[in-house]
Parts: structure tokens; sequence; C-alpha cells
């Protein structure tokens, strides 16, 4: 009898881990670029970005109210100083005990102001992310990336045109695995739709999603300062709501 008491009172308390979402990570594989090239870095979106990534990454690592905790996540920036420049890839351990603030701090020691790149290049960064994937045997798994961009791509040598988006290539993510999503946060309503209808693709699923929007998350109606993140249901609900639903795959040829 003490025996099944026991069973039982674990199968309960591992319950209510789950249902607060504190429970183990999932199979969830999660990479964040960060645009620092001179165009997003000097923007207005920057510091509000560094501030919303603070908190997001804090509510997946924690799996606040449902958010799904990554088994890994990678966090490196997008582009260089030249094409094609391998960038550093900082790995979950660099986060996972830190709370928002000290996320916070993380980021701006990886990203600061004073250092920019000089093009955005979402290919070398597709690139690595296929390479972390083999290295560290997470093929199958599904893949979310976050890229925190004005969407722009900027290479040396190419003037910017519509033609420079059917350049954007994803086929070192298509065969990572059958879930690979790529969201898109901070562009504007143009660049997006480019995004979402120029790019090819056969199984990479595109969600953008733009400043104006993104600006709304800290909305004291939604995010509420003084409160901690277990409390934060509103803009838990928010984020669901625009940026980690379940995109519907649009296949671009």
């Amino acid at each position: 009898m003490k025996f099944r008491e026991a069973l039982l009172i674990g199968i309960l308390i591992l319950a209510g881990a789950r249902a607060d979402g504190a429970g183990t990570a999932g199979r969830l594989t999660m990479f964040v670029g960060m645009d620092i090239s001179g165009s997003f870095l000097n923007s207005r979106h920057y510091e509000d970005s560094l501030e919303f990534l603070s908190h997001y990454i804090y509510a997946h690592l924690q799996g606040v109210h449902g958010s799904e905790r990554p088994n890994s996540l990678f966090v490196g920036s997008i582009g260089g100083n030249k094409a094609n420049e391998p960038k550093t890839f900082y790995p979950i351990e660099t986060f996972e005990n830190e709370n928002v603030g000290g996320i916070k701090k993380k980021l701006r020691e990886i990203f600061p102001k004073t250092k920019s790149n000089a093009y955005t290049d979402f290919n070398a960064f597709f690139e690595q992310v296929a390479t972390q994937v083999k290295n560290r045997k997470l093929i199958l798994k599904p893949i979310s990336i976050i890229l925190v961009s004005d969407g722009q791509p900027d290479l040396p040598g190419e003037k910017s045109s519509d033609e420079n988006y059917r350049k954007i290539n994803l086929s070192p993510l298509e065969q990572l695995s059958r879930n690979v999503t790529l969201r898109l946060l901070y562009t504007n309503a143009i660049v997006g739709q480019k995004w979402q209808t120029k790019i090819p693709r056969k199984r990479v699923k595109i969600w953008t999603q733009d400043a104006a929007v993104m600006a709304g998350w800290n909305d004291p109606k939604i995010f509420l300062p003084a409160q901690p993140m277990e409390k934060q249901e509103k803009f838990l609900s928010w984020v669901k709501s625009n940026i980690d639903f379940d995109v519907r795959l649009q296949r671009v040829d």
C-alpha cells in the first residue's frame, strides 16, 4: 500500500509540473539569429528586440504557461564582414540558469551595440544551423529558427533587388527535419511578404511579424513590468497568438 501511495504522489507531482510547463525539455531545437548589421543595430527596434528576446528565451527555457521547452538552444549573429563568414553559436548552457535580467545581460555581451556586421548574410547563417544540427545529431527533431532582423538581404557585390530574395537558400534546412519553422521578427509588411512569396522552399515553413506589431508586446495591457514571468499570462498569450502558433506550409518553387 505504501508503495502505491508513493507512486500516486509521484505521478501527481509530475502532472503538476507538466501543467505549469516546468516538466522536462522536449525534442525542440531552437536557433536564435540576431541581425547586428548597421541598418538594424542603429534602428529604434534594436533595444526593444533585446528586451523582448530576454523574456521570450526565459519563458521557453522555463516552460512558463505551456511555452515549449527546447532540448537545445543556440544563439548567434546573422552575417559578418564578408560573405560566408562563420559566427559563434552560444549554447543553451549560456542562458538556462539565468533570470530575465541575466539573459538580457548575456545578449548585450554577445551583441554589443559598439560592434556591427557589415553584411546580413542569411545563407551563411542557415549553413551554420544545418552544420550544428548534423554535428549535434539533432536531425529529425522539430526545429524553430527565430530571426530578429529587418529581413533585407545584404551581400557583398549585390545590389538591392527582389531577385536577392530568391537567392536566399533554405536548401540546407530542408532535409534536417519534417518540421522546420522559420520566424522573422521585426520586419515590415513589404519585406515580410517577399519572404513568404519569393524564397524557394519545399518543407520549411515561414512566418513573418512586422516591427509595428512586435512593438505591442510591452503594452501595459499585455505586459506587466512589476510582475514575474510566471504571472505574465497575457504576454505569453500574445506570444502564442503572434509568434509561436503553428505555421501552415506554403511551398514556393
